[in-house]
């Protein structure tokens, strides 16, 4: 289990929402704290892996079920 600071829900979002609520997430952390999102958007991987890459955030775990993917982003 990691340990992560700020959760958000973007479950039923689609592009670019799940991005928004991250970026907005990470505004409110320090560096190295870790949020945990959850989405439903397929192409959020695409998306949130573009981002951390540009602002050199770090995609440090990502979980897949059924329906939900869960990312944990340390914020850089």
């Amino acid at each position: 289990m990691t340990t992560f600071t700020l959760e958000i829900d973007a479950i039923g979002l689609n592009c670019p929402m799940p991005l928004l609520k991250l970026k907005k997430a990470l505004n409110q952390l320090n560096t190295n704290e870790i949020v945990k999102i959850l989405v439903t958007d397929p192409a959020a991987h695409l998306d949130f892996g573009v981002f951390c890459e540009q602002a050199s955030h770090e995609i440090i775990a990502i979980t897949k079920n059924e329906r939900v993917h869960t990312f944990f982003i340390k914020k850089a």
